[in-house]
């Protein structure tokens, strides 16, 4: 499976159960660890980790497992590692406080300038 599969798969499962808000991040020029990182939102706990069991499920019926995954226990920030695509499914409370959306760009602008010096 190639990587945009990988992506799209994950993006399909999230939207299967209406996770909200999803965004698209393409990480590659700033990390090594992962190509793509997808960041949604669910309504409670129990909605939180239904999408991203969602993820899991698809991903193994397509033949690539998750690497490993955190957070279901609590359900207010689930993180599934598929690899080169990391999906985010969080509570909309969590994901604002955290915003990583900001994180992404605050660290792109940083190294940014630092390539200048």
């Amino acid at each position: 499976m190639t990587i945009d599969e990988l992506k799209q798969l994950a993006i399909d499962a999230l939207e299967d159960l209406k996770a909200e808000d999803i965004t698209v991040l393409d990480v590659k020029d700033k990390t090594t660890v992962t190509d793509w990182v997808i960041i949604a939102s669910g309504s409670s706990s129990r909605h939180v980790k239904s999408i991203a069991n969602n993820v899991v499920i698809e991903a193994k019926k397509a033949g690539s497992p998750p690497l490993g995954t955190e957070g279901e226990d609590d359900g207010e920030w689930v993180l599934v590692d598929l690899g080169d695509v990391i999906v985010h499914v969080m509570q909309r409370q969590v994901r604002e406080y955290y915003d990583l959306e900001s994180l992404w760009s605050v660290a792109a602008s940083q190294r940014q300038e630092q390539d200048a010096i």
